[in-house]
């Protein structure tokens, strides 16, 4: 998953390939798939021609929504954060959200809803604790990366949050992680102290069988 070299920060396209790859990873083909806060549809066109996948995007933004028609994706112009009470429950095999929990106010909300309409949800976020963030913060400034792009005053993000908060939430919400990756910032898979050294982290949650 990574550029080859184990030092340098993937840059855009490299990440937006890399970011679609590992979600792809855990889609198998010809899926029933939603995606919350999905942009210009990029992601669910990567799907559907890789995977073979029936895909719907869900999005607030007039300009995004405009990107999915332009990339062939149904989108339907919703507030996630209101809930997903027009699907039914289990309609999809997965649900995604990458890298947008860190925008939304109802976290907590959203994730159950998720796990109500699919069987899996599939959530990727840039990890607040990675190293280089801290030493951002001990410098006195708030980190800047390719992961945390926008700078503390034009930044959509609500939410700053670890590997370890979004575990501890997911087991108050009695969620079941049944996978873990987190990647640094040259895309290099994280094994020792992912929380410290993982820049993005994706996971792919169920409910507790049983």
């Amino acid at each position: 998953m990574s550029n080859g070299n184990p030092h340098n920060p993937l840059t855009a396209k490299e990440r937006e390939r890399f970011d679609f790859a590992v979600i792809a990873n855990w889609i198998p083909p010809g899926e029933r798939v939603l995606d919350l806060g999905c942009g210009d549809g990029k992601l669910l066109r990567y799907l559907r021609e890789t995977k073979g996948v029936i895909g719907y995007g869900v999005e607030i933004d007039h300009g995004s929504v405009l990107g999915c028609i332009s990339n062939d994706v149904d989108v339907i112009q919703i507030d996630i954060e209101g809930g997903l009470s027009g699907f039914e429950d289990q309609s999809f095999n997965h649900v995604i959200i990458s890298q947008a929990l860190q925008a939304m106010h109802a976290t907590e909300r959203i994730l159950g809803e998720m796990l109500r309409v699919a069987e899996e949800a599939v959530v990727s976020f840039p990890n607040f604790a990675y190293r280089a963030n801290r030493a951002a913060i001990a410098e006195g400034h708030m980190p800047v990366s390719e992961d945390l792009p926008y700078a503390w005053y034009e930044t959509p993000n609500v939410r700053f949050f670890t590997l370890a908060d979004f575990e501890s939430l997911c087991r108050k919400l009695d969620i079941e992680i049944r996978e873990r990756l987190a990647f640094d910032e040259a895309g290099q898979l994280v094994s020792d102290d992912p929380n410290l050294n993982g820049s993005l982290a994706f996971y792919r949650l169920g409910r507790r069988r049983g």
